[in-house]
């Protein structure tokens, strides 16, 4: 009531200021009445005068951007201009907040690894993150506000927006990226209009690796199968026929062949395993691998029994940071692949050679057959067979690639396949330079290593 009282006040003070004026003049003029009404007029145009004055203040102030202050004014126009400006300002401390919380919101829709776009009631696109822009080929800022079914033309897709049933997701297949995706509809919208939020996500890993659980179930199954078969003919064979003594020793070889290829079969599954199960390999426990490549040498010349020329290196020096176990079954199977592989007469290879970067690589070099291109990217996938009929004529399980991949990876290091095919294969296990080093030194490779290169060590 502050304005009130002030504006009372002034109209007091207006009126006696003016009457005392009237009066002074009356007296002066000897006519008191129209002393009187001059004084009125003269009260209640200051007051006129006044307001319209703070008025028009008040009014310049609005037809602006408010970015001032309220001309402080006093009064009715002073308690306005207050008024007036505390609500502009919470309405703009109100926007910011919602503002931030927005930018906060979309900043957080665009660290999802899901694509998200929404649609208005017409399916144009509102906004959508760069995941989604990614997946459909979109650009979150160009393609705004346009129709999406004109820009992403799958006929599922448009057949799935517009049935409107949505209650499953789609799959589409990108054959351009060779890639996945799986889109999920879901409307939304207040007051009455409807709006689509659009979710993507890229399955491309998933579905392979579900391929790759399949085939791999499908193919244990079928490598259990086979000796399972035999195995069980040869029983009822036994069972129901008379049998020569060599016939009878015969056929328990060939019950001894399966057996033992079921026993691979299922201790290459343990280690596979176990080395999934299992924590990464210390990297302060070292093993000398001179004694590592002892043990390959005999088991590979056992296994090649005279068949094929094997150069083992033996004498390297150097000392891995691992478990022993794990690089023994890594290096075996590949000299054993090799052996297996390699026609009679062949040549196999083992090796040690340091790395410019102070690491090191074990190499398998084999005159073998070779390998095609497009199937060196799969060789470390479980059950994988370039040709499964010589495969199984040669012994193998299939999973003696991917237990060397997850061995060399836990020692933090990697596979590298080289073939052509009529020009044989290389293999290499190769491990970082904090894994390596000579024997009886304490460098973890860094000082090590360089004196090898120099002199020529290793080769």
């Amino acid at each position: 009531m502050a304005w009130m009282l002030s504006r009372v006040l002034m109209l007091v003070l207006g009126t006696g200021v003016a009457g005392g004026l009237g009066y002074w003049l009356g007296e002066w003029m000897r006519m008191p009445q129209l002393a009187a009404a001059l004084a009125a007029a003269a009260a209640v145009i200051l007051m006129a005068v006044w307001d319209a004055a703070r008025a028009h203040r008040l009014v310049t102030w609005l037809r602006g951007d408010q970015n001032d202050d309220a001309p402080r004014l006093g009064g009715l126009w002073g308690e306005m201009a207050y008024r007036v400006e505390r609500g502009l300002r919470d309405r703009e401390r109100r926007y910011d907040r919602e503002r931030q919380q927005l930018e906060q919101f979309l900043l957080a829709i665009e660290a999802s690894p899901n694509g998200v776009i929404l649609l208005d009631g017409q399916d144009h696109i509102q906004w959508c993150n760069v995941v989604a822009g990614d997946h459909f080929s979109l650009d979150p800022q160009r393609d705004k506000l346009q129709r999406i079914t004109n820009l992403v033309r799958y006929p599922a897709f448009v057949s799935y927006l517009q049935n409107g049933n949505f209650q499953q997701p789609l799959t589409l297949t990108n054959t351009r990226a060779k890639s996945t995706l799986q889109v999920l509809v879901r409307d939304y919208g207040v007051g009455g209009e409807s709006r689509k939020l659009v979710l993507s996500l890229d399955v491309t890993d998933r579905e392979r690796n579900e391929a790759m659980r399949r085939d791999f179930v499908a193919n244990v199954s079928h490598e259990i199968r086979t000796p399972l078969t035999v195995l069980a003919g040869f029983i009822e064979t036994m069972a129901s026929l008379q049998l020569t003594e060599a016939e009878r020793k015969r056929v328990l070889h060939l019950m001894q062949q399966q057996t033992t290829r079921m026993q691979t079969l299922v201790g290459d599954l343990l280690t596979l395993a176990q080395l999934e199960g299992s924590p990464r390999p210390a990297a302060d426990h070292w093993i000398a691998l001179d004694p590592v490549l002892a043990r390959v040498g005999p088991d590979a010349q056992a296994l090649s029994n005279g068949r094929h020329e094997l150069v083992c290196e033996r004498q390297t020096g150097v000392e891995l940071a691992g478990v022993e176990t794990e690089i023994l079954s890594a290096i075996a199977n590949l000299v054993s692949n090799a052996v297996r592989y390699t026609p009679e007469g062949g040549r196999i290879e083992l090796q040690w050679r340091w790395t410019p970067d102070h690491g090191g690589e074990t190499w398998v070099i084999d005159t073998g057959p070779g390998i095609a291109r497009e199937h060196l990217r799969r060789l470390t996938e479980r059950s994988y067979r370039v040709d499964g009929s010589r495969s199984r004529d040669t012994g193998g399980t299939g999973l003696g690639l991917s237990i060397v991949k997850h061995v060399v990876q836990r020692h933090g290091g990697e596979l590298r396949i080289d073939s052509e095919p009529g020009k044989g294969s290389s293999f290499r296990l190769k491990f970082p330079a904090t894994r390596v080093r000579l024997a009886d030194s304490p460098a973890m490779g860094d000082e090590a290593a360089p004196a090898a290169l120099a002199g020529g060590e290793g080769l």
